[in-house]
């Protein structure tokens, strides 16, 4: 970085007075090879830091995935973003930019300082007032625009987050002419962010240009300094220039540090943003590798919250059911079946209580391990882009008979056959679209895929006709022959006669539960009262009526 001040002094000092073109040559030649190790040791520092970035996003984007699908399932999906993947993504970016590059170059700052004191003691005071003052915009700059860009930086993610999910339900906003509301509260929302950046942009354009302006101002003043010394016979001519050359260099990187500024305070959040997830993500505990499970459930005094709330759905509720058994839960909406569907997988911690698969904490298991004996059938059926045999096998490796046996239980082999590439065919936005009665009967398929123990299906018929409907109680008989504990969500009745036993749930709490037959009969027992006290209640009423038109009718007579 000295090279050019020094072979500038030399050139004038040297050749100039001396006149020799050989000293010039030499001096030239020396100059040459620096510049070329300068030109070469910068590439190598951005080669460094490439590999650097490179080698961060390779050690922590898993990780970074894993905490990012560990904050949308506790918030329930309302959290679902991949904005820590951006985070990673635009820190690596930073590190491999010239804004960090300042910061490398800054710390040299006090030997250009040092090297102007060796010029000439004014030359070091201007440069020490000059490093100063751009120091201090710096640190302006920090305060006027870094909390108004962290939070226009965080109201665009939530923003981003805002419209992803709207545009997820496109045809529902298509279709009910919601898209001219929808896009005035994301226009409000996107006009609070512009103007956060705005404001911060405008205050750190000003600051900018102040540290860019006085840069090249004092860079020109001091050649008048130099000029007035050179006159003064304090330095040689060399130094006028070479003063201004090297003061130029020693303020660049504070200049161009104010400049990327911006790019810093985004780097900051990130890595903020990042450390909060990973912390989280590494407080989880390993957890030991436990037997196979038999299905063998018990539920002791659960209490369950959705993620981000303490007001429970679920209300101090006991059970158990032995493995093998096929159990229904019904109810009126908003009893909390979904919810007790949620908690007996441990997708959603209790606040209370514990739910025991085989006599373990369901928390307790590790979820890569106990993902295969698991079946789920989600009410809001989600396919992957992917083809149709991924899909049933999850995404591990492909078992064809697997699959083929799961397509088969689920009854949907022939349905997937006529599809335009069979088991092959891709699903999603770059494939076949399937009706909702097709990803239902695909998803059920993936559900029985492997040889799950405990299987939950959460409205398994609600898209099914009545082929589908044969074809579910065939698959719930074959669980049946195989052992696994299902609990079967439902509201329709065709599927009861294949149950064991029958939860009856009222808000959040068991009110009926027991063997089938049981359950129904004290279901029939109530009908049947509460017909009768109906019953009764209309006829009190009728006689109250034929009572007060009798005494209507005297009352006229005797008038």
């Amino acid at each position: 970085m000295l090279v050019p001040t020094f072979y500038m002094l030399q050139v004038y000092g040297r050749v100039v007075t001396s006149g020799s073109l050989t000293t010039l040559a030499m001096l030239t030649l020396i100059m040459t090879g620096l510049v070329v190790t300068l030109g070469s040791l910068e590439w190598v520092r951005s080669r460094i830091m490439v590999r650097v970035s490179t080698r961060l996003d390779v050690l922590l984007s898993r990780q970074v995935y894993k905490a990012s699908f560990k904050r949308a399932l506790e918030s329930g999906g309302m959290d679902a973003s991949a904005q820590s993947l951006n985070d990673l993504t635009g820190l690596r970016q930073f590190l491999s930019g010239n804004g960090l590059f300042a910061f490398f170059d800054a710390p040299w700052l006090p030997i250009y300082v040092a090297v102007m004191f060796m010029f000439h003691p004014w030359y070091g005071w201007v440069a020490v007032g000059s490093a100063l003052l751009l120091l201090f915009l710096a640190f302006l700059n920090e305060r006027l625009t870094g909390p108004a860009l962290a939070q226009a930086n965080k109201e665009h993610i939530s923003a981003t987050l805002h419209t992803t999910k709207n545009l997820r339900n496109a045809e529902v906003i298509e279709s009910m002419g919601m898209l001219e509301t929808l896009m005035d509260r994301w226009g409000r929302r996107q006009r609070h962010v512009l103007m956060l950046q705005s404001g911060a942009s405008d205050r750190g354009g000003i600051i900018s240009t102040l540290s860019r302006s006085f840069r090249i101002l004092v860079q020109s003043l001091i050649l008048g300094l130099g000029a007035y010394l050179t006159v003064d016979h304090q330095v040689g001519p060399g130094m006028v220039f070479a003063g201004s050359v090297l003061l130029g260099r020693a303020l660049a990187p504070i200049d161009l540090i104010i400049g990327s500024w911006k790019g810093f305070i985004a780097a900051r959040s990130q890595y903020r943003r990042l450390n909060d997830i990973l912390d989280k993500q590494l407080a989880q505990p390993e957890r030991m590798t436990l037997p196979a499970p038999q299905g063998h459930v018990q539920v002791e005094n659960l209490i369950v919250a959705a993620p981000g709330s303490k007001t429970p759905i679920i209300k101090n509720m006991s059970f158990s059911v032995p493995a093998g058994c096929i159990v229904g839960i019904i109810g009126p909406s908003a009893a909390g079946k979904s919810t007790l569907a949620r908690a007996l997988m441990g997708v959603w911690a209790p606040q209370h209580g514990v739910v025991r698969l085989d006599g373990a904490d369901i928390c307790a298991w590790d979820k890569h391990e106990l993902g295969p004996y698991i079946g789920y059938l989600p009410q809001d059926i989600e396919l992957f882009e992917g083809s149709v045999s991924e899909n049933i096998a999850r995404f591990a490796e492909v078992d064809s008979e697997k699959v083929v046996l799961a397509a088969k239980s689920a009854g949907v082999h022939e349905m997937i056959l006529l599809l335009p590439d069979g088991y092959d065919t891709v699903i999603g936005s770059d494939g076949v679209m399937l009706s909702g009665g097709q990803r239902q009967r695909i998803g059920l398929a993936r559900a029985l895929y492997g040889n799950p123990r405990l299987i939950i299906l959460d409205e398994p018929n609600s898209n099914l006709d009545e082929v589908g409907d044969r074809a579910l109680a065939v698959a719930i008989q074959q669980l049946k022959l195989t052992g696994a504990t299902v609990f079967v969500i439902t509201h329709r009745t065709n599927i009861v006669s294949q149950l064991d036993r029958l939860m009856v749930m009222s808000d959040g709490a068991i009110s009926l539960y027991g063997p089938r037959e049981q359950v129904l009969a004290e279901l029939a027992q109530r009908a049947q009262k509460h017909a009768t006290q109906a019953g009764a209640s209309v006829a009190s009423v009728a006689t109250r009526k034929g009572d007060a038109d009798e005494q209507y009718d005297a009352q006229s007579s005797n008038r």
